[in-house]
């Protein structure tokens, strides 16, 4: 029974409901099978996930009958248990992903102007690594734009476990979005302070567990947001999307040479909506051509070290449908030009080696 039980996985913390203390006991009266599971709050969005995780699993195992799942809901004592277990002793605060033994790679996506598919390519950059197996989460730190949650299709919002807060997942991508916040289509009408301590908030009260990489989606521009990150996250990294356009390229290049001024490091260049294919096979390069060789070498140039590009994504009407069904294109089994691109530059920055110099790694000699 605890072997099945172990097996159902508590949809948002991403660990076994036995290890989490969510089991309060299980009952057997010939082949009926009884399982008292504590939530955490007594509105968990997941209750019916979980119940029915654990009628499959259960239900499942030989000589059972029925299965009959009882909801109840942690008390105070048992909610500060689980929090100390999942952030350490007090449940303490703080940016985890600035803890010295903190192996999660820190990716900001920036670009010089809006429309340049920047929050498209994040979604489909973390999706498709998480489909590698690694663990992904995503900050939408775009607070005016908002745009990260309707490009995965998530409209359940974030659980509260008093001050901490869970963050929806889908595509096994960990994501929180002011968007899961606001009523409706509400603008977000905030100055400097206010958007600071909301990021801040963001990366020190959700709890996003172990990550192998975490994705900001920052807004366009060189604003608040861009010097908050680069103060909250110092060792975060940049990717700089542009489109082919010289214009783009232009202005996505002062977003890049801001790491000069941060201390940030610029790992890359995507250039987006890089041609669109016609029915024949020829390109139509509806924005020009070369804005992101051109604005890699700049880059290389402005901060004295290579900064590559990491790949060109074709203009596709999937790409698109993609984004307005919540079902990004990198998802399952497409094999079109774009998702094949966008998979190549996940698997490229997967595979980069860490910097592991004046880390404490938990390792013990035998």
């Amino acid at each position: 029974m605890d072997a099945a039980l172990a097996t159902v996985i508590d949809p948002e913390l991403r660990k076994p409901i036995t290890e989490l203390g969510m089991v309060a006991g299980t009952d057997i009266v010939g082949g009926a099978v009884t399982v008292e599971v504590l939530l955490t709050i007594a509105g968990c969005p997941l209750r019916g996930t979980i119940t029915r995780d654990v009628e499959t699993a259960v239900g499942g195992l030989h000589g059972v009958t029925s299965v009959d799942v009882r909801l109840s809901v942690m008390t105070q004592q048992q909610r500060d248990r689980l929090k100390e277990q999942l952030r350490g002793p007090g449940g303490r605060k703080g940016i985890p992903f600035n803890d010295e033994g903190s192996l999660t790679r820190v990716y900001a996506v920036a670009s010089g102007k809006g429309g340049v598919g920047k929050s498209s390519v994040t979604v489909n950059l973390a999706v498709a690594m998480a489909a590698q197996g690694l663990r992904v989460g995503i900050v939408d730190a775009d607070v005016y734009g908002f745009s990260v949650p309707s490009l995965l299709g998530i409209t359940q919002p974030p659980t509260r476990v008093d001050e901490m807060i869970l963050p929806p997942v889908a595509y096994d991508v960990k994501v929180i979005s002011i968007g899961m916040f606001i009523a409706g289509n509400q603008p977000v009408a905030w100055r400097g302070p206010m958007l600071h301590r909301a990021l801040e908030q963001f990366l020190s009260d959700v709890h996003f567990g172990d990550l192998d990489v975490l994705f900001l989606d920052l807004p366009p521009g060189t604003g608040d947001i861009a010097i908050s990150v680069a103060q909250l996250l110092p060792s975060s990294e940049l990717l700089v999307v542009t489109t082919p356009q010289t214009a783009a390229a232009d202005v996505a290049e002062r977003a890049g040479t801001l790491a000069n001024q941060t201390g940030q490091k610029v790992s890359g260049v995507i250039e987006n909506m890089s041609w669109l294919e016609l029915p024949g096979g020829e390109r139509m390069e509806l924005f020009g051509k070369g804005g992101g060789l051109a604005l890699t070498g700049r880059l290389t140039e402005a901060l004295g070290y290579p900064v590559p590009l990491l790949g060109s994504v074709p203009l596709e009407i999937a790409l698109r449908e993609g984004g307005d069904s919540g079902e990004p294109i990198v998802h399952g089994t497409s094999e079109s030009a774009a998702a094949q691109e966008l998979r190549q530059i996940a698997d490229t920055l997967a595979r980069r080696p860490r910097d592991l110099g004046g880390r404490r790694l938990k390792v013990t000699p035998t």
